[in-house]
């Protein structure tokens, strides 16, 4: 069934290619022909009633299932949610939040966002949009979302319950562009040290990073730190424009190359404001893509060191195929290659998409995240950096100059079981609900919060007996033990996080991470800073 629908892919080519294609509709022999004759008749004898866009969609969807992993389909609200972290915006309100026993809590509006200009505070309770209630009704998530968002100048009437307020109140909100940060933490690690975490990679990435880089200058940063952990990707211009701003004239950053594309290099330009500072690159198993773009060519070109764990291993490069009703098919059409030639791929069967998504629960099974000494490459697979003629290997993903084992045994199966069920977040987010304004006036500067907060005994108390509600209890006193201070270390970053924003999370929580510590200490070591400098 899914075949015979592949004449959706004809009626999107025709615009493009009307000659060839009306060649192939010519030619009855043609695998097009035969499926148009298909198309028609299943619309005409087809014993029922069925949904052409649905049945399309699914055609679409079952073809490209049976290409590689990451050629895909969305329609046109997937698009759009697609879109909007790489756009680098959207309309709506203004407030992060969290759903918390069927309500919506705002964290804190957007500074200087439609909402916080209306007086919406955090802690505000939204319990209805335009009269209809959200709070109470079991309203998805995308639901609510859909009701708060809207094209910009428009109006939306809100009703909001404000602890320690009667009555509740009514606000009108105009709608207005509302920017989504790829930049979501920046400050001085450490003397000298300059620490900047890049989400993904959007259309405003880069002026965002080289914002930071300039303000971190001023504050004396002569190295740099540059996070690309859990970074999915986005937009390899992005990429190429960061990587661009530490090479010299002439250094390749990455080329691509597939069956029906020609090769296409993206070299540096030689005007980068950066070619001066060390850097050291933190990756992990789920940085993808532009991130290991950017990953590879300082590697290659021996501009700085990689730190953590072999990245994931996205290598394909999609080209966007839109359609008139707002979705689109992303289709693969060249590998990505570092300046040494690696290709960033890593093997996948065609069609099974199963084993592909299986390839981290694999490595952490084959000891590769844990153990450096289970990571064997063969001869065929070493390539030679540009400058430094240093050995790096390929086969899929960038394999880090300097590994560090992810620490099962600071990360518990209680923790991970907590975290999961969310838990932990959960009763956070309560705890920081009704404490909110002690903890503000406890603590009015973040400097005073990170030196002298610590998680009360109470808020673990509580975890600790909703798990046990739940039937995820400590297999021993041992493992409980061993469970505290990570916990308490993440419960303070999300204290942090609500109270200030991501930049204050991420200075608690890289104070604990074995990658960012294991950065810090390498270039502190006056050996490892001929590693760092171009």
């Amino acid at each position: 069934m899914k075949k015979i629908f592949l004449f959706a892919i004809f009626v999107l080519m025709a615009a493009a290619h009307a000659n060839a294609q009306l060649m192939l509709r010519g030619n009855k022999f043609s695998p097009l022909f035969k499926l148009q004759l298909a198309e028609q008749a299943i619309s005409q004898l087809y014993v029922d009633t069925v949904n052409d866009n649905k049945l399309v969609e699914d055609a679409i969807r079952g073809m490209l299932e049976k290409l590689d992993p990451h050629s895909s389909y969305t329609d046109a609200k997937q698009t759009k949610a697609f879109n909007e972290p790489l756009v680098g915006d959207f309309e709506g309100i203004g407030v992060q939040f969290n759903i918390m026993e069927d309500t919506l809590v705002v964290i804190q509006p957007v500074v200087n966002g439609p909402s916080e200009k209306v007086g919406i505070m955090s802690g505000d309770r939204i319990i209805a949009v335009n009269d209809t209630a959200i709070a109470g009704v079991k309203m998805a998530q995308s639901d609510i979302m859909k009701r708060l968002r809207g094209k910009k100048g428009t109006l939306v009437n809100l009703t909001v319950v404000r602890p320690g307020v009667a009555e509740p109140l009514h606000f009108t909100v105009k709608r207005a562009k509302i920017p989504v940060h790829s930049v979501t933490a920046s400050y001085m690690i450490r003397p000298g040290i300059g620490y900047i975490r890049i989400e993904n990679f959007g259309a405003k990435t880069y002026q965002e990073f080289m914002d930071a880089v300039n303000t971190l200058r001023q504050q004396g940063m002569k190295n740099l730190m540059l996070d690309l952990q859990d970074n999915g990707g986005g937009l390899l211009i992005s990429a190429v424009s960061i990587v661009n701003e530490f090479l010299r004239k002439g250094d390749m950053i990455v080329y691509t190359q597939g069956r029906a594309q020609d090769k296409q290099t993206y070299k540096a330009h030689g005007d980068g404001k950066l070619q001066d500072l060390g850097v050291v690159v933190l990756v992990n198993e789920l940085t993808a893509s532009a991130a290991e773009i950017t990953s590879g060519a300082i590697q290659d070109q021996d501009r700085g060191l990689i730190v953590g764990r072999r990245t994931f291993g996205k290598g394909l490069v999609q080209r966007p195929v839109n359609f008139p009703d707002g979705s689109m098919m992303r289709l693969t059409v060249a590998h990505y290659y570092t300046p040494s030639g690696r290709c960033i791929q890593k093997p996948y069967t065609k069609g099974d998409l199963k084993d592909y998504e299986m390839d981290l629960e694999n490595r952490l099974k084959h000891g590769e995240l844990t153990n450096k000494d289970s990571i064997h490459f063969a001869d065929s697979l070493k390539y030679i950096t540009l400058r430094k003629h240093r050995t790096v290997y390929g086969g899929g993903g960038i394999m880090p100059d300097v590994f560090v084992p992810l620490d099962t045994m600071k990360y518990t199966r209680l923790h991970r079981r907590l975290v999961a069920k969310s838990i932990v977040i959960k009763q956070c987010l309560k705890y920081i609900d009704s404490h909110r304004d002690e903890l503000r006036k406890a603590y009015p500067s973040f400097a005073a919060f990170r030196e002298n907060y610590e998680v009360p005994q109470a808020l673990l108390d509580t975890i600790f007996a909703e798990g046990k509600r739940q039937k995820i209890v400590p297999k021993d006193a041992d493992e409980q033990k061993r469970t505290l201070p990570y916990l308490k270390v993440q419960l303070k970053a999300l204290i942090a996080r609500d109270l200030w924003t991501m930049n204050e999370y991420f200075e608690v929580w890289n104070e604990q991470s074995d990658i960012v510590q294991k950065g810090l200490e390498i270039m502190q070591d006056k050996t490892m800073k001929r590693f760092l400098k171009p």
